[in-house]
């Protein structure tokens, strides 16, 4: 009888997973046994003190990484070779702890919602509700709310570095679950917030539904789990190219589900509606990291010898998604709508980087690619997106914050500050010179030209010159227009909300004008180990 061999776990590898997985059941915990007047102080600094120390234990396993000049891969494969540790899943690590802790600030705001959070005080009472009234008149916050985030951030850490379709899996469902709470939990508009939750409920099941039958096909094919043993046996062509195909197909769409890509986007305007702005954000930001870091590694790893197959309907979704974002978003009277389009829109440039694919090793020695071009493009998108929905937050009228375009107008004259940051954003999003988004479509239009994808990158820039008009109407309508009635309101928000305008405005200055130090660092670590 052979012995019990304990699984070898790499702990101080995975430690950012671990700490945050940590501090999100101590948030359960404190939720049982601390009073409730003070659980949002402790809930507050304990996940802002557990994502720095996330955040320092990431860099410290990042500067373990040790490229050579003849290789540029460095990491390692762990936990039983369920994670890899590399280049782009590090970064993705950073980048997503960097997004958590800006959003925790946004989760933290009271100052906008007279002394208590944007969340819901109760989330059990019915909307008109003598209960959910009982519960505003008591000042009554969830703060709940913290340890969820923790959790989904958890499963986004885990989503980029998962090594088999199994932990992808399980990486997909943690951090989808606490979104769908989250998204319900608005303190006003209760009935959007509990459409957009539902609807954003059978997002998710459509596409674990898919990725599921995806991974039981690719797992009939290979014979296993694994990415390098699927990868073997798609350079090898062992088995039945109608169950690669279809697995592929299947797990691209569940992806595809996750990043809001067309056709597979119809209700991510409703959701980043519905649900509080701050969760918006987070979404916008984080779960569009985290899915284009997973659908980077599966193709990139598992399927890049069928890269022939697939790229037709990469290019198809591409284009399909440019364009119907940037159409749809013309017509559009709301903000968060619109930004909701602009994601769309966002999803297809970066898609047009992924097309930048040609092989696992691609170009050593810092130079550009479609990994580090896509990475590059994601982390601009990131900050960008989180200013510009915490500018949102700011701007309300009697019944709280106001999202209607139509009261937008003027805005440049009742706060020229305001509105000329929401200005530069949108700039930056539609990619003028001199912000983030110029450079970071340049990166990965020049990684999607050099793979031979120059109709895609036509396409693409036909679609940034239709994207900008919207963009620059939003800001004719701030500065030009006359307000309609009282005109917008703009509210002082707390330090928390302020921090994070000022840092992802700043980063969107920065690596628009000097984005070669990051450009550098991708092009030495973006590329996978297997």
């Amino acid at each position: 009888m052979n012995g019990f061999q304990a699984p070898k776990i790499e702990y101080f590898t995975v430690s950012p997973i671990l700490i945050v997985l940590g501090v999100a059941v101590l948030g359960v915990l404190i939720e049982a046994f601390v009073p409730r007047a003070r659980r949002y102080v402790v809930q507050v600094v304990l996940a802002m003190a557990g994502l720095i120390a996330a955040i320092v234990t990431s860099v410290m396993v990042f500067s373990r990484l040790n490229p050579g000049s003849d290789s540029p891969k460095g990491g390692s494969i762990v936990a039983e070779g369920a994670l890899a540790v590399d280049g782009p899943a590090l970064f993705c690590w950073l980048l997503l702890l960097v997004l958590a802790l800006l959003a925790v600030m946004l989760f933290a705001e009271r100052r906008l919602e007279g002394g208590v959070t944007s969340f819901a005080g109760q989330a059990a009472a019915l909307p008109g509700t003598e209960a959910e009234r009982q519960a505003s008149t008591q000042g009554l916050e969830h703060t709940e709310v913290f340890p969820l985030m923790m959790f989904a951030v958890s499963g986004m850490l885990m989503f980029p570095a998962a090594n088999d379709m199994l932990t992808m899996f399980v990486a997909l469902e943690v951090l989808s679950l606490p979104l769908y709470l989250l998204c319900g939990l608005a303190r006003r508009r209760r009935l959007l917030s509990q459409e957009a939750a539902m609807k954003y409920f059978l997002l998710g099941a459509f596409s674990s539904g898919f990725f599921v039958y995806g991974i039981a096909l690719v797992y009939g094919y290979a014979g296993s789990m694994g990415f390098a043993q699927i990868a073997e046996a798609v350079s090898g062509q062992t088995g039945s190219d109608g169950l690669l195909l279809g697995g592929i197909a299947l797990m691209a769409v569940g992806l595809l589900f996750k990043i809001g890509a067309v056709p597979f986007h119809s209700w991510t305007p409703d959701v980043y509606q519905g649900a509080p702005t701050a969760v918006t954000a987070f979404m916008a930001a984080s779960t569009k990291v985290a899915a284009f870091g997973a659908l980077l590694r599966l193709f990139y790893v598992a399927f890049g010898a069928n890269r022939n197959e697939w790229l037709p309907m990469m290019w198809i979704v591409a284009i399909l998604t440019m364009v119907v974002g940037s159409v749809l978003a013309l017509t559009q009277t709301d903000v968060k709508r619109l930004l909701a389009y602009s994601s769309i829109a966002h999803a297809g440039f970066i898609l047009t980087g992924f097309l930048g694919i040609r092989s696992l090793a691609e170009v050593p020695g810092g130079s550009l690619t479609g990994v580090s071009g896509v990475l590059f493009y994601l982390t601009t998108y990131a900050l960008t997106t989180m200013a510009a929905f915490a500018l949102v937050t700011v701007v309300r009228d009697s019944a709280g914050e106001t999202t209607a375009l139509a009261r937008w107008q003027g805005l440049g004259k009742e706060s020229p500050l305001v509105a000329g940051t929401f200005a530069f954003l949108l700039l930056a999003m539609a990619g003028i010179p001199l912000t983030s988004g110029f450079t970071g479509k340049w990166a990965v239009f020049a990684a999607a030209q050099s793979a031979g994808a120059w109709p895609v990158v036509i396409v693409a820039v036909l679609a940034s010159a239709v994207a900008a008009y919207f963009y620059v109407k939003v800001i004719v309508l701030m500065f030009f227009s006359e307000p309609v009635g009282e005109g917008p309101s703009v509210t002082s928000p707390s330090i928390l909300t302020g921090s994070v305008i000022v840092i992802g405005t700043a980063a969107t200055l920065v690596l628009g004008v000097v984005p070669g130090a990051l450009i550098d660092l991708l092009g030495r670590v973006g590329v996978f180990i297997r």
